[in-house]
């Protein structure tokens, strides 16, 4: 497919796919659900409408946003009816493989012949899925998170038969919504889960090591690192913080952990050749040089931060 992308579809239309829908209502495109069936199709769509509703009364989305969705989301009789003369289709059903299958085949059944077709698996490898279809350099996939009207990054992965001609579409598409997209090989977990689980795991580690417990973890996590994340990947803070500082810190959790937690060697080949982040040499992200600017950003955005959250208070159990 060419163009623009201004109809759409989208198969499962619980919080993650209703969510998806409501975004793409909200940027104008014209939006079609479809869930089990017929019924649960018409709670689905009367609940995004009041939700949408909900969140411009509390001022979480732009005046008029409602109306948008009112305006742009249908519910239809089924996915056949959802898909039909749709430049786009996002399947957004349960993450089990046994489901996921013959959703897509009758996405593929029932949609046009050069319609994109995406999936917004979380883990599962967009090759695998791809074995569902009769023709898959349509298709690819395109990972929102959830809570969607509320989460700025999407990640899109493309799989070794994607025709590179459908990932320009899907990215100014995404841009009209407002988010950010960034292109992901295609391995189990993407950037997300990998990222995400790796963290859990060896948060849980900790906390059957006696080290602290999980509130505790909890409150290191959201008051330190954690902190930083809104702003800055673990790229760009490696770099602001010193690549040497790092490589010599993996050094004690290598003699106290093992091989698992030894520095990498695209970490140590850097500071190997002098390149020690933003102080000398630049990083991983950061040139070297003069950083006022961006300390200056640093120091805004963490007292802005520190402002928003003393508002809002701590979170209710």
């Amino acid at each position: 497919m060419a163009g623009q992308i201004n109809r759409a579809a989208v198969v499962g239309a619980g919080y993650m796919g209703g969510g998806i829908a409501q975004v793409l209502a909200m940027a104008g495109v014209d939006v079609a659900i479809s869930d089990a069936d017929p019924e649960a199709t018409a709670r689905m769509h009367e609940r995004l409408l009041r939700e949408a509703h909900e969140f411009e009364d509390a001022g979480l989305l732009d005046a008029g946003a409602a109306e948008l969705v009112a305006k742009h989301l249908h519910a239809a009789g089924s996915v056949a009816e959802a898909v039909a003369g749709v430049d786009l289709v996002e399947e957004a059903v349960p993450e089990v493989p046994e489901i996921k299958g013959p959703v897509l085949r009758s996405i593929e059944l029932a949609a046009r012949p050069d319609a994109i077709i995406a999936t917004n698996t979380s883990t599962l490898p967009i090759a695998e899925l791809a074995t569902n279809l009769d023709d898959a350099t349509r298709f690819l996939g395109v990972h929102f998170s959830n809570p969607a009207p509320f989460i700025p990054g999407v990640e899109l992965i493309a799989h070794a038969g994607t025709d590179e001609a459908v990932i320009p579409p899907v990215e100014e598409l995404v841009a009209r919504t407002g988010k950010l997209t960034a292109r992901v090989r295609d391995k189990a977990g993407f950037v997300l889960n990998r990222l995400q689980y790796v963290l859990l795991r060896e948060a849980i580690s900790i906390v059957e090591e006696g080290v602290a417990t999980p509130e505790d973890v909890d409150v290191v996590v959201r008051t330190t690192f954690g902190y930083r994340l809104p702003f800055f990947g673990p790229f760009a803070i490696a770099d602001m913080a010193g690549l040497d500082v790092y490589a010599a810190g993996f050094r004690t959790l290598e003699e106290h952990f093992g091989p698992r937690l030894a520095a990498p060697q695209m970490l140590t080949g850097l500071v190997d050749e002098g390149h020690y982040g933003v102080k000398q040499g630049g990083g991983f992200v950061t040139p070297a040089g003069d950083q006022s600017d961006l300390i200056s950003y640093r120091n805004t955005a963490y007292a802005r931060l520190a402002q928003l959250l003393k508002q809002l208070g701590q979170p209710p159990r």
